[in-house]
């Protein structure tokens, strides 16, 4: 199931390739970002919040989301669980263009996921 998901974020996601991203590289620029906001795909129910204390709670498809997170030499990486089924450890490159954020895995070489910033 969450392969599944995964790669309905990676697909359906908002179509990346025609949005003009900035790179995040320090911490707190993303902690600007993102602090008291919601990352969300409405399309999956998906809505995180990612705290500046290193916490990230939310949900999924009605399922629970928690993880942390720590800045890593420009990444951010985090670890989570979605209803019990850990995602495992892995640092991303993150992008901003406005009103969206743009998660790339393995530092950029992966997979991304666009969400809109609320």
């Amino acid at each position: 199931m969450l392969r599944y998901f995964v790669t309905l974020i990676a697909v359906f996601g908002l179509p990346s390739a025609a949005l003009a991203f900035e790179r995040i590289s320090e911490r707190s620029a993303f902690v600007e970002t993102v602090a008291g906001k919601d990352l969300k795909i409405p399309l999956y129910g998906l809505t995180i919040n990612v705290e500046p204390n290193g916490a990230i709670a939310g949900k999924a498809m009605g399922f629970d989301i928690t993880g942390s997170w720590a800045w890593d030499n420009g990444y951010f990486c985090r670890d989570m669980d979605w209803s019990g089924t850990p995602i495992e450890y892995n640092c991303q490159l993150v992008e901003v263009d406005g009103d969206r954020i743009r998660f790339t895995v393995d530092q950029g070489a992966g997979d991304d996921a666009v969400l809109r910033i609320r």
